[in-house]
């Protein structure tokens, strides 16, 4: 983002044994010590809790499985601002489950299954609780479709931005940052449960419907279109979206990774080098971060001007106009540093937005003569345009869920990050940070793990370094 199955254990029967008049006496005290100290039972099916326990969203997430799979059919008609959806979720039970939660905001749910037996809903908020026909046990896949329809709302978050299903001048955006997916698809919503995607939207003939990943699809009966999009990677939650609209789509394959941009026409006079810029940074990326780490790039390029961010949706990010050279740098480096690994939990976004404006640095640097060290001095200094707020609080600590987008997260993270080059020299520090994306491919990590990591392959104590500049509440000295 950026400002603009097991089965449980089964006892066998056995054959009974014949006893001696006298070992009959002592069969209640051998039955009495076999229960005493016999094998232990798996935990008793119970409710899976009500959110992750994320240190800055309690709430968000729930507990007792993981989601490996969605399948979202959706059917959207703009002029009535009326969707209609059916999510299949395939999970996995990590405890014993007498029922579950996902979590969905607003829309009116017609329908639940599990296993394709009814299971019983009830509302609370944000919360959908569903009771299973039968207990989950420990291990066992299984699969939950709700079916729900609904004029789907906005959210406004801690921070005054606005995300979840927002309407634009011809169609309308999923975004999900941090909390917003749950306003248009029911979901384990929380980052530490990833998983891959199929989206089938359903719109008026003459509509784009664009999603992740790569279209597989697209069919037109009786006036409607459907687009099928696939995801293979897995995905956050927060990371999907749908963006609906007349779009111009511009696809090329460039180094054997497809290209897919959608631009609104509106747009296309001030968007027409996007397609360009995206094969030219995604190219120097490649060759700075390591592999592309999904299956397709691209953009999706709105016209929403009052929307003030771009968001780094999985495989195409949105942007709400016409983006700069330095905003594509930056939302396509999330692909890398929180697409694809992406952090535990919220408290960590340093390791999104941090790295990301890192690598504008990085692009800068390389392109244009302004040295990363310039850019440091210039933050500072507090001359940089971006610099303002940066010393409020230590990047890797925002004190509540309305600071997860602040320039300390951003700047501070950056600052961090070059304060590492510069203790380890260039060749460790880009180590590190390859390193860092290969053994977290598609996966979760968080600040103390990079800080494991970058010790390891320095050799060096890096603790004052990090508690300096990701923990401490005051402006470091120099």
């Amino acid at each position: 983002m950026s400002p603009q199955a097991a089965h449980p254990r089964r006892t066998v029967p056995q054959r009974p044994a014949r006893l001696l008049p006298g070992a009959l006496l002592l069969a209640p005290l051998l039955l009495l010590g076999t229960s005493c100290t016999g094998p232990s039972h798996e935990a008793p099916p119970a409710p899976g809790a009500a959110g992750k326990g994320d240190p800055l969203f309690p709430r968000l997430g729930n507990g007792g499985y993981d989601v490996t799979h969605y399948r979202l059919a959706l059917d959207y008609t703009p002029g009535t601002h009326r969707l209609r959806g059916t999510a299949r979720i395939t999970a996995r039970a990590t405890r014993a489950l007498s029922s579950f939660h996902l979590d969905l905001a607003g829309l009116h749910v017609r329908n639940t299954t599990v296993n394709g037996r009814p299971a019983r809903a009830t509302r609370d908020g944000t919360e959908l609780t569903l009771t299973p026909a039968a207990a989950l046990p420990k291990g066992r896949a299984f699969t939950t479709t709700v079916v729900y329809d609904g004029e789907p709302k906005a959210i406004t978050d801690p921070d005054g931005s606005r995300e979840g299903w927002l309407r634009t001048a011809d169609g309308a955006v999923g975004l999900g940052e941090p909390t917003g997916s749950m306003t248009w698809f029911p979901s384990n919503n929380h980052p530490s449960d990833k998983a891959t995607y199929d989206i089938t939207v359903t719109v008026p003939r003459g509509y784009a419907a664009v999603s992740n990943g790569e279209l597989t699809r697209r069919d037109t009966r009786h006036g409607r279109t459907t687009h099928h999009w696939r995801t293979r990677d897995p995905m956050a939650t927060y990371l999907a979206t749908v963006a609906i609209g007349r779009f111009d789509i511009h696809t090329t394959t460039a180094h054997g990774l497809p290209q897919y941009v959608a631009i609104d026409p509106d747009e296309a006079d001030a968007s027409r080098d996007v397609p360009g810029r995206i094969t030219k940074i995604t190219a120097w990326e490649r060759r700075t971060f390591g592999p592309y780490p999904f299956a397709s790039t691209g953009a999706i390029v709105d016209r929403l001007p009052e929307l003030g961010y771009a968001l780094e949706t999985q495989t195409k990010p949105y942007f709400a106009a016409a983006p700069d050279e330095r905003l594509i740098v930056h939302e396509l480096a999330h692909q890398w540093f929180g697409n694809s690994v992406t952090p535990r939990t919220w408290k960590d976004m340093w390791l999104n937005e941090g790295f990301a404006t890192y690598a504008e640095w990085l692009w800068t640097e390389q392109h244009h003569g302004r040295t990363a060290q310039q850019t440091f001095d210039a933050f500072y200094d507090g001359t940089d345009d971006e610099s303002k707020g940066i010393w409020s609080f230590p990047p890797a600590a925002p004190p509540s869920a309305g600071h997860i987008s602040d320039p300390p997260v951003y700047g501070r993270g950056a600052m961090a990050l070059h304060q590492l080059r510069r203790t380890v020299g260039d060749r460790t520090f880009f180590r590190i940070l390859r390193t860092w994306l290969r053994d977290h491919r598609h996966g979760n990590a968080d600040t103390r793990q990079f800080i494991a990591l970058s010790e390891r392959l320095s050799g060096k104590d890096l603790d004052k370094l990090f508690t300096t500049w990701l923990y401490a509440k005051a402006k470091p000295k120099r």
